[in-house]
C-alpha cells in the first residue's frame, strides 16, 4: 500500500511540474515572442490631367517645337524633311569655335586681330549678297565681340574670319564641323560651309530643336543671341536679325534667309508657377520674314498656355494606415510635398508603397510615394505618424493564436 501510495504523489508531482514547466516555456515564448507585422491599408492620390493644349500651327513648310527638360517634341510637321537652312549654321559655327576656345560668361575671350584678307572677305561676300558686318584691317576684337557681329547682323565674312583663326582654313572647319554634329547625334544637319551661304547647308526641324537647345545651354552664346543690339570697336552698332526678340517671350536664337525662304531656329522663356520653362523651335521654308514672324507668334502663344504646375502631392497627406491585432491604429504621411511641371494632358500619377510593420516608432520611413510625370519621377518618403507599440502582457498571452509559432 505504501509503495503504490508512492507511486500515485510521484505520477501527480511528474503532471503538476511538467503542466508548470510546459506553461513557464509558453509564457516565456509568449512574451517574447515577436508580433505579427501589419499590412498597410494605403491611400492612392487619384491621377491628375490637363486637357489637350490646341496649337496654331504653321500651314506651310517644316517645323518642330520641344522645351528644355520635356522629353521628345512639342509638336512637329509630319514629314519632317530637310530643308536649306541658310544662317541658321551660324549655330553650329559659334558652337564648334567656343568648344576649341571655351569663354566663361562675363569673359571677352581670346583676341582676333583682323587684317585686309578679313576685309577681302567682306567684299566676296557682298558680291554674293550675302549679309556682312563691316571690318577695318587693324582692328582687334575679342572672341566674344567677334561672334557678337556673327550672330546679330548674321555676318558671313565673320563666319569664314572666325573659322579662318580658329581652324586655319574654312575647309577645316567644315570638317570639325560635320564630325562634332555627328558626336552630337545631329545626324539630320549637315554643314557645307561657316555662313550657311551654301544650299547645301541643311537640317530636319527635330535635329535642329537639339542644336538650339545647346546653343541655349552654352551660357556665352546664349547671351550673344538674346541681345538686341551692341556697339562693337571699329565696327560700330550692329542689331539682331531676330525682329521677334523681346516679343511673345522671344530670346534667341537665330534667323536663316535662302533666296526662297525664311528660317528662325527661335527660343522663348515662360514663368510657370514657381518655374521658368524655355521653347525651342524651328520654322523653315516660310515665304517672308514676316509670315514667318506670324507663323512663330501663333505657335508660341499657343504653346505657353500648356504648361502646368500641378501640385501631385501636399505635405502632411495620409496616405497609408496600419490597424493591429490589437486594436492601434496608426497612419503614414508624406513627408514632402511634389509639384511637377507637365505639358498639355500629360498625365501625373503618385503610386504609394508602403511595407508592413511590426513595431516601430514614430518618424520611421515605411515607405515611398512615386510621383511620376512623362519623363519626371519624384520619391517622397513615407513617414509613420506615432510609434506602433506593444500590446502587452496580457494580450500576448491571451492571443496565442496571434503571435508568431515560437509563442504557441
Amino acid at each position: 500500500m505504501y509503495r503504490r501510495r508512492r507511486i500515485v504523489v510521484g505520477s501527480v508531482l511528474a503532471v503538476v511540474l511538467a503542466l508548470l514547466v510546459s506553461g513557464g516555456v509558453y509564457v516565456s515564448n509568449a512574451l517574447g515572442a515577436p508580433v505579427p507585422a501589419i499590412a498597410a491599408t494605403i491611400t492612392d492620390p487619384a491621377p491628375v490631367s490637363q486637357a489637350v493644349q490646341p496649337l496654331v500651327l504653321p500651314g506651310t513648310g517644316e517645323f518642330a517645337v520641344g522645351a528644355v527638360g520635356f522629353d521628345g517634341l512639342l509638336a512637329a510637321s509630319e514629314s519632317q524633311a530637310s530643308m536649306a537652312i541658310a544662317s541658321i549654321a551660324k549655330v553650329v559655327t559659334a558652337l564648334v569655335v567656343l568648344e576649341q576656345h571655351p569663354v566663361a560668361p562675363g569673359e571677352g575671350g581670346p583676341a582676333i586681330e583682323y587684317t585686309d584678307a578679313d576685309v577681302d572677305i567682306y567684299w566676296d561676300m557682298v558680291a554674293q549678297n550675302g549679309s556682312v558686318a563691316p571690318v577695318s584691317p587693324g582692328t582687334t576684337l575679342s572672341l566674344v565681340e567677334s561672334l557678337e557681329a556673327l550672330m546679330l547682323p548674321s555676318g558671313n565674312n565673320y563666319a569664314i574670319s572666325i573659322a579662318n583663326w580658329a581652324f586655319g582654313s574654312e575647309a577645316a572647319y567644315t570638317e570639325a564641323a560635320n564630325a562634332w554634329l555627328a558626336a552630337k547625334g545631329l545626324t539630320g544637319i549637315v554643314i557645307a560651309d561657316a555662313s550657311g551661304l551654301s544650299l547645301d547647308n541643311v537640317g530636319t526641324p527635330g535635329d535642329l530643336v537639339e542644336l538650339g537647345e545647346l546653343a541655349l545651354a552654352n551660357p556665352t552664346l546664349a547671351g550673344i543671341v538674346a541681345q538686341q543690339a551692341v556697339d562693337l570697336p571699329g565696327v560700330g552698332r550692329v542689331e539682331n536679325s531676330n525682329k521677334l526678340l523681346g516679343s511673345h517671350g522671344v530670346d534667341g536664337i537665330k534667323t536663316g534667309t535662302t533666296d526662297d525662304a525664311a528660317n528662325l531656329l527661335f527660343s522663348a522663356d515662360y514663368q510657370v508657377g514657381s518655374s521658368t520653362v524655355t521653347v525651342v523651335g524651328v520654322v523653315l521654308g516660310q515665304e517672308t520674314h514676316a509670315r514667318l514672324r506670324d507663323q512663330v507668334a501663333s505657335l508660341l502663344d499657343s504653346v505657353a498656355p500648356g504648361f502646368h504646375e500641378v501640385e501631385a502631392l501636399v505635405a502632411g497627406t495620409t496616405l497609408a494606415e496600419y490597424t493591429s491585432a490589437w486594436g492601434q491604429t496608426v497612419t503614414a504621411h508624406a513627408a514632402d510635398g511634389a509639384s511637377v511641371l507637365v505639358w498639355s494632358d500629360t498625365p501625373v500619377d503618385v503610386e504609394v508603397v508602403a511595407d508592413p510593420v511590426a513595431l516601430a516608432d514614430a518618424g520611421a520611413q515605411v515607405g515611398t510615394a512615386t510621383v511620376r510625370a512623362g519623363g519626371q519621377v519624384i520619391e517622397v518618403p513615407l513617414l509613420l505618424d506615432e510609434s506602433v507599440v506593444d500590446p502587452g502582457v496580457w494580450w500576448r498571452l491571451g492571443n496565442p493564436g496571434a503571435l508568431s509559432a515560437d509563442a504557441r
